[in-house]
């Protein structure tokens, strides 16, 4: 019996643990080993197998203020976590996106349980930006293997001592398969000739609070200026239905609420207009152009841009996969209801610079790896299990 701990949290990390433990149960079938898999994660992790002993999809922030009304809750499961681990040592601890509990987990298991081995996959994007350098450090400190999903991930940690294989971006596997314009339409009883644009505010609390009004603001003027678009709002989790509801409602504006049908609502889409974060690179792969934006509590930008001298090239994926501006992106006071408009007309209207964003989209892809990396990043841990167990480290100091 081998026993695997995987760790992670919000609706990306489950997704991205969930595509991990199909391919680790699919390996161990093959080599005929018996898996026991517990997880701190969410549905999709559950369905695939794992045994949770914590849902973290909820509770997931972004800021200094906004993450306070967690850390009870993340505490809480932490120390769950912690001592389950103590009192039963999984052969090796998965650490999956979500970097502050997860550094701490790692931590905890370095110090108590120095036997065991820590394989770290999605890193923080320490290689992007790093306000807080001691993120790199800790990484350093605790982990055996680092399993990178982008290139310049690789290279960065790899100059910092780690051991890295880079194994491609795991959305490629969840792509392969997804529906088409048409396919999708028709899934959702959306006719040919509809101009469609899709919202995407949301898989955290406070995105709900500062990223949607702004959304139906924008949405408010595109209506009035194409009187015949819809909008679809997919539901990253369902317990945010009756904010999105209340919204609508609130800006008096006409929009489907789609749930479970996420990448079908992106498929169909003439336009996303979206938050920023891991469903960029979803709608990039469905060759969808798109507007990005974001914000935060101002005293949380003020403090991270003054005191911890925040600073980003770009804040979407697409963007920073090639290091160039192929989407729009508006970050905090830029992230207005006109420059929404603006540039949703410009990709709408705008033929030159929709076949722009395409070719820039397949560039993106090319840097992003091969299909399989669910499959090669759960044979790198199979076999790290059996074969590196003491090797990687002198887990006596």
């Amino acid at each position: 019996m081998v026993k695997i701990f995987i760790s992670t949290g919000e609706v990306s990390g489950d997704l991205q643990g969930g595509m991990l433990i199909n391919s680790l149960q699919t390996i161990a079938k093959e080599k005929g080993i018996e898996l026991e898999i517990l997880a701190l994660g969410g549905e999709a992790m559950a369905k695939a197998g794992a045994k949770l002993l914590g849902n973290t999809t909820s509770i997931g922030s972004v800021g200094l203020l906004e993450s306070l009304p967690y850390v009870l809750p993340t505490w809480q499961i932490q120390r769950q976590a912690k001592q389950y681990l103590l009192a039963n040592p999984p052969d090796i601890l998965i650490l999956i996106d979500y970097p502050g509990p997860n550094l701490a987990i790692g931590s905890y298991v370095r110090k108590h349980l120095p036997e065991i081995p820590i394989i770290y996959y999605i890193a923080p994007q320490d290689w992007v930006w790093s306000p807080l350098p001691q993120n790199t450090r800790k990484m350093v400190e605790i982990t055996d293997l680092l399993l990178a999903i982008f290139p310049e991930e690789a290279k960065y940690f790899q100059k910092q001592g780690l051991a890295v294989k880079w194994v491609g971006h795991p959305l490629l596997d969840r792509m392969k398969s997804s529906l088409k314009r048409q396919e999708s339409r028709e899934n959702l009883g959306i006719k040919e000739e509809q101009l469609l644009i899709t919202f995407l505010p949301a898989s955290r609390k406070q995105e709900i609070k500062y990223l949607l009004p702004i959304m139906c603001e924008a949405a408010s003027k595109i209506k009035k200026k194409l009187p015949d678009v819809k909008f679809l709002i997919p539901l990253s989790l369902s317990l945010y239905r009756q904010n999105i509801e209340a919204a609508i409602n609130n800006y008096n504006l006409s929009a489907e609420i789609v749930e479970g049908k996420t990448l079908e609502a992106i498929a169909a889409s003439d336009l996303a207009i979206t938050k920023s974060g891991t469903v960029n690179l979803e709608i990039a792969l469905l060759k969808i152009p798109q507007v990005v934006i974001y914000r935060v509590n101002p005293i949380t930008m003020w403090i991270a841009r003054k005191i911890l001298k925040f600073s980003i090239p770009f804040m979407s994926p697409p963007n920073l996969i090639l290091m160039r501006e192929i989407v729009p992106e508006l970050l905090q006071e830029k992230a207005t209801s006109d420059r929404i408009f603006d540039e949703a007309m410009n990709l709408l209207l705008n033929q030159k610079r929709r076949e722009e964003v395409i070719l820039d989209y397949q560039e993106m892809e090319e840097n992003l790896g091969k299909v399989g990396v669910c499959h090669r990043a759960a044979l790198e841990i199979i076999e790290f299990i059996y074969t590196d167990k003491n090797t990687s480290r002198n887990k006596d100091n």
